[in-house]
């Protein structure tokens, strides 16, 4: 940054996916959850900086030049659903125009067959066939997401990352979406979610991972992340109880400016858990950071 400042926008982020398997990345805004799918594309600003690996299919992402990326990795070992999709389409062409260039480019599809196959593609995620003829600009929000969906199935990637999928779509989209994204994982590819819809997560997600302040402070199966026990950090908890069919409570307190970040836990301003210990920062262990994890409510009924 200006002044030889430097931001940590993401830290230490460790994680698996496999083949089949949907991993739901959740947090707060400004957390870091895009910059790290970012980073996985090269889709980083030129002042960024990246360390350590990240391997798919044997190809590793972070330390590949821009020509491996784009002739190897975008759209074909990796698909990207954007966060902001009417940036990412081509505004001076059609949206079936740009379907039927993806299908040509990633499935080797003629010209003369591309028009039909871009209507599957667009049905894929419940695009209209009679919009296909329709620019960026003509498109409601909630389209634009649609067509960037479509063409992010298209390449059928083994690794496909969505950046808030449902945004902008009403719920019976959401979840006609979500179901889409989960039979493209069920077909034998991997997912990553980055989202804020908890709602979709749990529809979908085999696990979560929860992200704090560029870290991610809980990763856990997601059947016991929205059961019993439930999340064992107090952020995560907090995002839980602040739904509306749950506690519908805010969490308290406001997130830290990712470069002026504490020394030790960075949720502990906000949290009614933290003293002295909190001064230093948990280690990540066992899917967890936190010296104070929350205890399931059976446990604290037995306490008391």
């Amino acid at each position: 940054m200006r002044g030889g400042r430097h931001v940590a926008a993401v830290t230490g982020a460790d994680f698996d996916l496999a083949a089949g398997e949907c991993l739901a990345l959740v947090g707060e805004s400004g957390c870091g959850k895009s910059v790290l799918a970012s980073a996985l594309l090269g889709l980083l600003p030129g002042n960024a900086e990246t360390a350590g690996t990240a391997t798919v299919a044997g190809t590793e992402l972070l330390g590949a030049d821009e020509r491996t990326l784009a002739r190897t990795v975008r759209g074909r070992l990796v698909g990207l659903v954007p966060q902001s999709p009417a940036a990412h389409l081509t505004p001076v062409r059609t949206v079936g125009a740009q379907l039927e260039e993806t299908l040509r480019e990633l499935t080797g599809a003629t010209r003369k067959a591309a028009r039909a196959e871009a209507v599957t593609a667009a049905a894929r995620a419940a695009f209209p066939a009679d919009h296909l003829d329709r620019y960026p600009h003509e498109l409601s929000g909630g389209l634009a997401q649609r067509a960037a969906t479509a063409l992010a199935l298209i390449g059928d990637a083994p690794l496909l990352l969505a950046d808030e999928p449902t945004t902008g779509l009403d719920r019976d989209l959401v979840n006609r979406t979500a179901d889409e994204l989960r039979r493209h994982t069920d077909e034998g590819r991997a997912l990553l979610m980055i989202t804020h819809d908890l709602a979709a997560a749990e529809r979908i997600a085999d696990r979560i991972a929860v992200m704090y302040a560029g870290r991610i402070v809980e990763l856990t199966e997601a059947r016991t992340f929205f059961g019993e026990p439930g999340p064992r950090h107090p952020y995560a908890r907090g995002l839980l109880n602040a739904l509306p069919e749950r506690a519908f409570t805010a969490v308290p307190g406001l997130p830290p400016e990712l470069g002026d970040l504490p020394a030790g836990c960075a949720f502990a301003p906000r949290c009614d858990r933290a003293d002295d210990a909190c001064a230093t920062r948990p280690a990540f262990t066992d899917g967890l950071a936190c010296h104070h994890p929350a205890v399931p409510a059976a446990e604290e009924a037995r306490r008391a």
